[in-house]
Protein backbone atom coordinates (compact mmCIF):
# COMPACT_ATOMS: atom_id res chain seq x y z
CA UNK A 1 0.00 0.00 0.00
CA UNK A 2 1.47 3.31 -0.99
CA UNK A 3 1.84 6.03 1.60
CA UNK A 4 -0.58 9.30 1.06
CA UNK A 5 2.27 12.16 1.86
CA UNK A 6 5.85 12.38 2.87
CA UNK A 7 5.54 15.74 4.56
CA UNK A 8 2.82 17.60 6.90
CA UNK A 9 2.04 20.12 4.34
CA UNK A 10 -1.36 20.16 2.07
CA UNK A 11 0.15 20.90 -1.30
CA UNK A 12 2.77 18.25 -1.63
CA UNK A 13 3.48 17.66 -5.12
CA UNK A 14 4.77 14.39 -6.16
CA UNK A 15 7.19 14.40 -9.73
CA UNK A 16 8.54 11.97 -11.91
CA UNK A 17 9.88 11.39 -15.23
CA UNK A 18 9.77 9.14 -18.19
CA UNK A 19 11.92 7.87 -21.15
CA UNK A 20 15.42 8.57 -19.69
CA UNK A 21 16.76 5.20 -20.92
CA UNK A 22 15.66 5.64 -24.44
CA UNK A 23 17.38 6.38 -27.90
CA UNK A 24 14.37 8.53 -29.13
CA UNK A 25 12.13 11.06 -28.07
CA UNK A 26 11.70 13.41 -24.80
CA UNK A 27 12.21 12.81 -21.67
CA UNK A 28 9.16 13.52 -20.14
CA UNK A 29 7.93 14.26 -16.36
CA UNK A 30 4.87 14.54 -14.24
CA UNK A 31 3.90 16.55 -11.28
CA UNK A 32 0.95 15.76 -9.34
CA UNK A 33 -0.60 17.09 -6.11
CA UNK A 34 -3.06 14.92 -4.50
CA UNK A 35 -5.94 15.35 -2.32
CA UNK A 36 -5.30 14.03 1.28
CA UNK A 37 -8.28 11.80 1.07
CA UNK A 38 -7.24 10.21 -2.22
CA UNK A 39 -7.14 6.82 -2.48
CA UNK A 40 -6.61 4.34 -5.32
CA UNK A 41 -6.43 0.49 -5.28
CA UNK A 42 -4.58 0.22 -8.21
CA UNK A 43 -1.95 3.39 -8.66
CA UNK A 44 1.61 2.23 -8.47
CA UNK A 45 4.61 2.39 -10.20
CA UNK A 46 4.29 2.90 -13.46
CA UNK A 47 6.38 0.24 -14.25
CA UNK A 48 4.36 -2.08 -12.64
CA UNK A 49 1.56 -1.76 -14.47
CA UNK A 50 0.23 -2.61 -17.48
CA UNK A 51 -0.38 -0.33 -20.07
CA UNK A 52 -4.33 -0.48 -19.92
CA UNK A 53 -4.19 0.07 -15.67
CA UNK A 54 -2.16 3.12 -17.17
CA UNK A 55 -4.64 4.19 -19.09
CA UNK A 56 -7.60 3.58 -16.74
CA UNK A 57 -5.53 5.83 -14.12
CA UNK A 58 -4.75 9.02 -16.27
CA UNK A 59 -8.28 10.29 -16.26
CA UNK A 60 -8.84 9.01 -12.98
CA UNK A 61 -5.51 10.82 -11.61
CA UNK A 62 -6.07 14.19 -13.61
CA UNK A 63 -9.88 14.64 -12.25
CA UNK A 64 -8.60 13.78 -8.81
CA UNK A 65 -5.60 15.71 -8.66
CA UNK A 66 -5.55 19.28 -6.89
CA UNK A 67 -3.27 19.44 -9.73
CA UNK A 68 -1.03 18.08 -12.36
CA UNK A 69 1.70 19.51 -15.19
CA UNK A 70 3.43 17.46 -17.84
CA UNK A 71 6.38 18.31 -19.77
CA UNK A 72 8.49 17.19 -22.58
CA UNK A 73 12.41 18.01 -23.03
CA UNK A 74 13.09 16.83 -26.55
CA UNK A 75 16.44 15.20 -28.26
CA UNK A 76 17.72 18.26 -28.75
CA UNK A 77 17.89 19.76 -25.68
CA UNK A 78 18.72 16.35 -24.10
CA UNK A 79 22.23 16.26 -26.80
CA UNK A 80 22.72 19.84 -25.44
CA UNK A 81 22.63 19.77 -21.79
CA UNK A 82 22.46 15.92 -21.14
CA UNK A 83 19.80 13.95 -20.07
CA UNK A 84 20.01 14.28 -16.38
CA UNK A 85 19.73 17.65 -16.77
CA UNK A 86 16.83 17.82 -19.34
CA UNK A 87 15.28 14.84 -16.55
CA UNK A 88 15.47 17.45 -13.81
CA UNK A 89 14.66 20.55 -16.52
CA UNK A 90 10.89 18.81 -17.47
CA UNK A 91 10.08 18.34 -13.64
CA UNK A 92 10.60 22.26 -13.25
CA UNK A 93 8.80 22.60 -16.33
CA UNK A 94 6.05 20.12 -14.83
CA UNK A 95 5.85 21.87 -11.50
CA UNK A 96 5.54 25.58 -13.61
CA UNK A 97 2.04 24.23 -15.21
CA UNK A 98 0.24 23.18 -11.61
CA UNK A 99 -2.16 25.79 -11.18
CA UNK A 100 -1.46 25.56 -7.30
CA UNK A 101 2.10 25.98 -5.77
CA UNK A 102 3.43 23.12 -4.03
CA UNK A 103 4.92 23.82 -0.35
CA UNK A 104 6.75 20.71 -0.34
CA UNK A 105 8.41 18.61 -3.35
CA UNK A 106 8.80 14.70 -3.53
CA UNK A 107 10.86 13.64 -6.49
CA UNK A 108 11.78 10.54 -7.42
CA UNK A 109 14.94 9.28 -7.35
CA UNK A 110 18.47 10.82 -5.87
CA UNK A 111 18.49 13.78 -8.16
CA UNK A 112 17.29 17.13 -7.94
CA UNK A 113 17.85 20.94 -8.60
CA UNK A 114 16.15 23.73 -6.05
CA UNK A 115 12.63 25.09 -7.42
CA UNK A 116 11.75 28.62 -6.33
CA UNK A 117 12.77 28.04 -2.69
CA UNK A 118 10.24 24.99 -2.15
CA UNK A 119 11.32 22.47 0.02
CA UNK A 120 11.99 18.96 -1.61
CA UNK A 121 13.12 15.84 -0.52
CA UNK A 122 14.62 12.77 -3.18
CA UNK A 123 13.56 9.42 -2.51
CA UNK A 124 14.55 6.60 -4.27
CA UNK A 125 11.79 4.08 -5.67
CA UNK A 126 9.66 6.57 -4.82
CA UNK A 127 7.18 5.96 -7.33
CA UNK A 128 6.96 2.89 -5.40
CA UNK A 129 6.67 4.72 -1.98
CA UNK A 130 4.57 7.34 -2.25
CA UNK A 131 0.66 7.99 -4.22
CA UNK A 132 1.95 11.46 -5.34
CA UNK A 133 4.98 10.27 -7.32
CA UNK A 134 3.79 7.28 -8.57
CA UNK A 135 0.60 8.99 -10.38
CA UNK A 136 3.24 11.62 -11.57
CA UNK A 137 5.17 8.26 -13.04
CA UNK A 138 1.60 7.08 -14.41
CA UNK A 139 1.05 10.04 -16.11
CA UNK A 140 4.81 10.70 -17.66
CA UNK A 141 4.57 7.18 -19.29
CA UNK A 142 1.20 7.82 -20.24
CA UNK A 143 1.66 11.63 -22.44
CA UNK A 144 4.89 10.12 -23.37
CA UNK A 145 3.59 6.93 -25.22
CA UNK A 146 1.50 9.14 -26.60
CA UNK A 147 3.92 11.04 -28.26
CA UNK A 148 5.74 8.19 -29.63
CA UNK A 149 2.78 6.38 -30.94
CA UNK A 150 1.84 10.08 -32.88
CA UNK A 151 5.79 9.79 -34.45
CA UNK A 152 5.97 5.68 -35.20
CA UNK A 153 3.33 7.20 -37.84
CA UNK A 154 5.93 9.10 -39.44
CA UNK A 155 8.94 6.13 -39.38
CA UNK A 156 6.98 3.52 -38.67
CA UNK A 157 10.02 1.00 -39.39
CA UNK A 158 11.44 1.88 -36.11
CA UNK A 159 8.32 0.33 -33.97
CA UNK A 160 8.36 2.93 -31.10
CA UNK A 161 4.71 2.17 -30.88
CA UNK A 162 5.83 -0.90 -29.32
CA UNK A 163 8.98 -0.38 -27.99
CA UNK A 164 8.53 3.65 -27.20
CA UNK A 165 12.36 4.49 -28.28
CA UNK A 166 14.19 2.19 -25.75
CA UNK A 167 17.25 0.59 -26.97
CA UNK A 168 15.45 -2.85 -28.00
CA UNK A 169 17.31 -5.41 -29.96
CA UNK A 170 14.46 -4.91 -33.08
CA UNK A 171 14.79 -0.76 -32.35
CA UNK A 172 18.79 -1.12 -32.44
CA UNK A 173 18.83 -3.28 -36.06
CA UNK A 174 16.27 -0.53 -37.32
CA UNK A 175 19.05 2.20 -36.42
CA UNK A 176 21.37 0.28 -38.18
CA UNK A 177 19.55 -0.75 -41.29
CA UNK A 178 17.93 2.73 -41.36
CA UNK A 179 19.99 5.21 -39.90
CA UNK A 180 19.21 7.69 -37.24
CA UNK A 181 16.27 10.20 -37.30
CA UNK A 182 15.65 13.59 -36.22
CA UNK A 183 13.82 12.36 -33.27
CA UNK A 184 17.27 10.18 -32.00
CA UNK A 185 19.38 12.05 -29.37
CA UNK A 186 22.63 11.62 -30.43
CA UNK A 187 24.96 11.87 -27.44
CA UNK A 188 23.49 8.88 -26.58
CA UNK A 189 25.11 5.29 -27.91
CA UNK A 190 22.96 4.42 -30.87
CA UNK A 191 24.75 1.52 -31.79
CA UNK A 192 27.15 -0.94 -29.82
CA UNK A 193 29.70 -0.52 -32.54
CA UNK A 194 29.10 3.41 -32.46
CA UNK A 195 31.74 4.25 -34.89
CA UNK A 196 30.38 2.65 -38.12
CA UNK A 197 27.05 4.98 -37.55
CA UNK A 198 27.17 7.98 -40.20
CA UNK A 199 25.27 10.86 -38.08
Amino acid sequence: MLLKSHSNYSLECGTDEAGRGCLAGPVTAAAVILPKNFENSILNDSKQLSEKKRETLKPIIEAQALAFGVAHIFQGEIDRINILNASILAMHKSIDLLVKKPQFIIVDGNKFKPYNNVPFETIIKGDGKYLSIAAASVLAKTYRDIYMNTIHEEYPMYNWKQNKGYPTKEHRAAIKKYGITKYHRKSFKLLPEQLKLDI
